[in-house]
């Protein structure tokens, strides 16, 4: 911001006045909402001048040099000597202990970063540390590649007994991206390239949003705040916060149409060097799920949109009074409910006592992000926006961030990533190449943490109007998880399509955007002029490309789960720690088995929907509440 140093005396007052009520107005929320923790990352390394961080980045340069010395070119002779399984062991295993140092240094600058995008120290640490870990795994790219080039039946032979049977599942992924690998040099290109490229795009997209600031009743608000007001009680603050969101996006257009254009670009090049046929392919590939089986959940969930999102929003603009909703109206609390902030120690008890009800050990694990400071819960400028759980590496522990501002989605919001937590936690002792989990199941205990604690709260609940409030937010966030998202991955497979064709405008992504919304959405809502650019803000259509459809997955799934867990079934429990604790080293397949689910079950995906639309009947039935 400009110095005032320079302003009029009269528009200094004005300024002054203003910034002491929102700091007046912020220290209320603040005392509401209680202490909220900050995380401490010593657990990783002491700061970004700790001797240990240095010493452990010259080490894990060191160490990827020497493993290239001692395998490259060499592994094939391995395969074929009598020990074959002992050496190949050895190798892998080195392989997983460098994996887990470049690990840790590399979660520890990211979430540095994520602290504050907009300071400049922490942006140059996260990376210069970015760049001298590519330049580092470059020496590891050999690895996986002449792994691939061992004949199946050697490969076989020594994964059969002996120490490599113990890396089977990994040795099985990497099989699997044997068609779409490229030559070393050329994949080496790639990952020294992607510091100049995919991952600078992505920095710039990440320190553009934190810098950008939303005048809503006379603050000037982070992305975070202003998207909270869309939730707020007043229908005035609902209109001016999608407002100034409207405004500050389309301003800000060229550039994120630019970011857009050229990361899709970028990944339609890599698509056709790798030899990948649709613009979605690779994602199905990492997630180790069939196309298909995507494809049927996307089928199943666009046919339900008229009795899921259609329904329900008619029955919301009813409560309203109108037509249709404005778009800001979207996600607004229901009339006549009363609202209040949530403390966060409340909003810890809520969660633990759900997650205890369940399963003790399952609130033991949770209780440790909170005992131990693994969680970072302010709003804070230049924070990285929404909520997340990083893994870090099995030789760690995860760190979850959330922007608690004590509304119920909060709490939610709470549950689900100390879901991932808990799931990451449990999947550790996998090590690191074993225990990432494919994103067909990555969302399975976050999701599921939000419907045990959510089934909790409503079980205690005798209000009629406070069941249906409750009701009506549960659907509202299934409706976000699964049609949304469903909607999102439509959209970038728009974008992704036409933007083979050439370049588009800022306008044309609009009209993408739009026409999604209004087939996903229905009719009861109004999607005004202003709408238009908010596809701009939404992080996974630039880190992640069409990630999004996992959290339907997950919802979906869960929702199934849940259906089993409901019957009461003996060890059910054991079964479901079973597939958390399982992390990468079984196929989704294989986990599901045993609760009697299969997702390439064409009805499988209505049993997840069906349970949304009951919910939406049971709400209709309340409509006079």
């Amino acid at each position: 911001m400009p110095s005032r140093a320079v302003a009029h005396a009269s528009l200094s007052g004005i300024v002054a006045n203003a910034e002491g009520a929102s700091a007046a107005r912020a220290a209320a929320h603040a005392a509401d909402l209680g202490v909220l923790p900050e995380w401490d990352l010593t657990d990783l390394y002491a700061g970004i001048d700790a001797p240990d961080f240095t010493a452990d980045l010259a080490r894990a340069e060191a160490d990827c040099a020497r493993f290239s010395e001692r395998y490259a070119g060499r592994l094939a002779a391995m395969a074929s000597a009598p020990d074959a399984s002992a050496q190949l062991a050895e190798a892998v295993a080195a392989y997983e202990g460098i994996e887990d140092l470049l690990g840790r240094l590399m979660s520890f600058a990211g979430l540095v970063y994520s602290g504050d995008t907009t300071d400049e120290r922490r942006e140059k640490f996260y990376g210069d540390t970015q760049e001298r870990l590519t330049t580092a795994s470059s020496h590891l790219l050999f690895f996986a590649l002449e792994l691939n080039r061992i004949p199946d039946a050697e490969m076989d032979r020594a994964m059969a007994d002996g120490p490599l049977a113990h890396y089977a599942p990994w040795i099985e992924d990497l099989r699997r991206e044997k068609p779409f690998q490229l030559d070393d040099r050329t994949e080496k290109l790639f990952l020294e390239k992607s510091v100049t490229g995919r991952s600078a795009w992505n920095r710039l997209f990440d320190g553009t949003i934190a810098s950008l600031r939303f005048p809503v009743q006379g603050e000037q608000l982070t992305l975070e705040p202003t998207l909270n007001k869309l939730q707020d009680p007043d229908g005035t603050v609902r209109k001016e916060a999608a407002g100034a969101l409207s405004d500050v996006f389309r301003a800000n257009l060229r550039t994120f149409t630019l970011i857009t254009n050229t990361l899709a670009k970028d990944k339609e090049i890599s698509d056709r060097w790798r030899g990948f046929a649709d613009v979605a392919d690779a994602r199905h590939l990492s997630n180790r799920v069939e196309p298909e089986v995507v494809a049927a959940m996307v089928e199943a969930v666009q046919a339900a949109y008229p009795r899921l999102s259609h329904r329900y929003y008619r029955l919301k603009a009813r409560w309203f009074g109108v037509e249709a909703l404005p778009y800001w109206d979207r996600n607004a609390p229901l009339p006549k409910v009363e609202q209040r902030t949530i403390p966060w120690t409340e909003a810890r008890d809520t969660v633990l006592n759900a997650y205890g009800a369940f399963s003790p050990r399952m609130a033991d694990i949770a209780r440790t992000f909170f005992d131990r400071n693994w969680i970072d819960a302010p709003t804070r400028p230049g924070k990285a926006p929404g909520a997340f759980a990083h893994p870090t590496v099995p030789s760690a522990h995860p760190y979850v961030l959330v922007n608690y501002q004590g509304k119920p989605r909060d709490v939610m919001t709470l549950a689900h990533e100390l879901g991932h937590g808990v799931h990451q936690v449990l999947a550790g002792p996998n090590g690191a190449l074993m225990a990432p989990t494919p994103l067909t199941l990555a969302e399975t205990a976050s999701v599921f943490g939000e419907m045990l604690t959510f089934r909790r709260l409503l079980a205690a609940t005798s209000s009629v109007s406070q069941r249906r409030a409750m009701l009506a937010a549960k659907v509202e966030d299934m409706i976000n998880t699964v049609v949304r998202q469903i909607a999102f991955y439509a959209f970038e497979r728009k974008v992704h399509l036409a933007r083979a064709q050439g370049e588009l405008t800022a306008e044309q992504i609009n009209g993408l955007w739009m026409s999604v919304q209004a087939e996903s959405l229905g009719p009861a809502i109004a999607l005004d002029s202003g709408y238009e650019p908010f596809w701009a803000y939404i992080p996974h259509f630039i880190h992640s490309p069409f990630y999004v459809y996992a959290y339907a997955f997950g919802d979906c799934l869960v929702n199934s789960l849940y259906g089993v867990y409901a019957k009461a079934e003996d060890g059910f429990v054991e079964r479901y720690f079973a597939l958390l604790s399982a992390g990468g080293a079984k196929p989704y397949g294989e986990l599901l088995a045993p609760f009697g689910l299969d997702a390439r079950d064409p009805g499988f995906w209505q049993i997840g929907l069906s349970m949304i639309e009951g919910m939406i009947v049971e709400l209709e039935g309340m409509e006079d509440a």
